[in-house]
C-alpha cells in the first residue's frame, strides 16, 4: 500500500488476513473463536508524525517509505483522525511564508482526541527565541475560535510550551466516562476508537474477577483506571517517569481512590514479588493479588517475568507482537488455558496485530483443553 494511503474497499480482506494469521500462530492453545474488533477504514489515528520539507517557497509534510527510505510528499494523510488530517494543509498555509514559524522547522507531531483537541509540536533545527514565540503566539490567537490547538515549540535542549503540553481524552467504559491525561512526547494507543474496545475488552474479563489487580507495564494508566471498580486494589508499575507522573495525574481526575502506581521494572517486580523485605517496602504484603494484567513491548516478556505472572490465578495479557505472544503462552501453557481471545485491529493496513487473551489456572477452569 502506497504510504499514508488507505483503501477502505480492501479492508475487511486485510483484517481476514490477520485473523488468520493470528488463529495459526495460537492454534495449538485456543479453540477457533477469536473476538475481532474492527478499526474505522479511515480516519482512526490519533498521532502523526512528520518531516517538515522545504524546497524553495513550497514546504511540505514528508514521510519515508520503509523499504526503499525515498521520501514521499504527504499533502492529505486518511490515515490520521479528521481533526489532523484537516489541520495539517493549513497548519502549512499559516506558516509558509512566515520566517519566525518556518525557519530551520524539521519537523511536526501531531497528537489528538476523540472530542477535538488538538497538540501541535514545532520541531526546529535552531534555537528559538522571543520572536518564535511571538509569531506562536499569533498563530494561535489567529486560528481561533476555528482551530482550538496548543503549539509546543522543541529544539536541542529546549522546549516552549505556550498553554499546556498534554490533551485529556476521555474513553467509556462500561458505561461510564474516564479521562486522560495523555503528554507530548509519551506513550499513549494511537487508534482511540479500538483502545475503547480494549478497554471494554478488559472491563468485561474483570467483572468476572475478584480481589486486587497487579499492573505491569501501565503506561499512563490506560487499563488501571478502566478496571479499578472491579478489584479491591490494584498496583501498576512503570519504569518512565512521564508516564508515572501522568498515571497519578489520571488517577486523581478521575476520583480514583484504589490505584496505587510504583516506579517498578517488570523484571524488579519479578525478583522482589515474593521476597518478604521488598514485599514490606511495596506494600503488597497483604494484598489478595489473584489477577495481573500485562502489556509488555513488542519483545514480549522475559523468563523472569513469566514465571511470575504463572502464580497468578488470571492473567490478562494485552501483545502487540503475536510471535512473542506465541512464545509466551509456551511456557504459559504449562500452568494455564486461554479463556477468551481477542484481536484489536490499532494498525489496519499494516501487518501488525494487537491482541488480549485471558489466561486462567487450569485447576481453577473447568473448560480447560487437556
Amino acid at each position: 500500500m502506497p504510504i499514508g494511503q488507505v483503501f477502505p474497499a480492501e479492508y475487511d480482506t486485510q483484517l481476514i488476513n490477520k485473523q488468520t494469521r493470528l488463529q495459526q500462530l495460537l492454534a495449538v492453545y485456543i479453540k477457533p473463536d477469536i473476538e475481532v474488533f474492527r478499526s474505522e477504514a479511515s480516519h482512526f489515528r490519533q498521532r502523526a508524525e512528520f518531516r517538515i520539507w522545504h524546497d524553495g517557497d513550497d514546504i511540505y509534510h514528508a514521510m519515508f517509505d520503509p523499504d526503499t527510505k525515498q521520501k514521499v510528499r504527504i499533502d492529505y494523510f486518511p490515515i490520521a483522525c479528521r481533526i489532523i488530517a484537516d489541520f495539517m494543509p493549513v497548519l502549512l498555509n499559516k506558516i509558509q511564508y512566515n520566517h519566525a514559524l518556518r525557519y530551520k522547522l524539521y519537523q511536526v507531531d501531531y497528537l489528538a482526541t476523540i472530542s477535538g483537541e488538538l497538540l501541535v509540536s514545532l520541531i526546529y533545527k535552531r534555537q528559538l527565541d522571543q520572536s518564535w514565540q511571538d509569531a506562536a503566539t499569533a498563530l494561535i490567537a489567529d486560528l481561533l475560535p476555528e482551530w482550538p490547538i496548543k503549539v509546543i515549540g522543541r529544539a536541542r535542549k529546549q522546549k516552549v510550551v505556550l498553554q499546556d503540553d498534554y490533551v485529556t481524552e476521555h474513553f467509556t467504559v462500561d458505561g461510564k466516562t474516564l479521562a486522560y491525561q495523555q503528554v507530548e512526547g509519551s506513550f499513549t494507543q494511537p487508534n482511540a476508537g479500538v483502545n475503547q474496545h480494549m478497554l471494554n475488552w478488559t472491563a468485561s474479563i474483570a467483572r468476572q474477577l475478584s480481589g486486587d489487580l497487579l499492573e505491569l507495564y501501565c503506561g499512563n494508566a490506560n487499563f488501571s483506571l478502566a478496571l479499578a471498580s472491579y478489584f479491591d486494589q490494584v498496583v501498576a508499575t512503570e519504569i518512565s517517569r512521564t508516564s508515572i507522573k501522568s498515571a497519578q495525574y489520571n488517577i486523581a481526575l478521575n476520583n480514583i481512590m484504589n490505584v496505587q502506581v510504583l516506579q517498578m521494572s517488570a523484571e524488579d517486580v519479578a525478583k522482589t514479588l515474593f521476597n518478604s523485605t521488598a514485599l514490606k517496602q511495596i506494600e503488597l504484603a497483604n494484598m489478595a493479588l489473584n489477577t495481573v494484567l500485562v502489556d509488555p513491548p513488542r519483545a514480549g516478556l522475559d523468563t523472569d517475568t513469566i514465571k511470575l505472572i504463572s502464580r497468578f490465578n488470571d492473567i490478562i495479557y494485552i501483545s502487540c507482537n503475536p510471535e512473542t505472544l506465541a512464545d509466551n503462552l509456551q511456557t504459559l501453557n504449562e500452568t494455564h488455558c486461554i479463556v477468551k481471545t481477542a484481536l484489536f485491529d490499532q494498525f489496519p493496513y499494516s501487518h501488525h496485530v494487537e491482541t488480549g487473551v485471558w489466561l486462567q489456572k487450569r485447576q481453577s477452569f473447568s473448560l480447560c483443553l487437556p
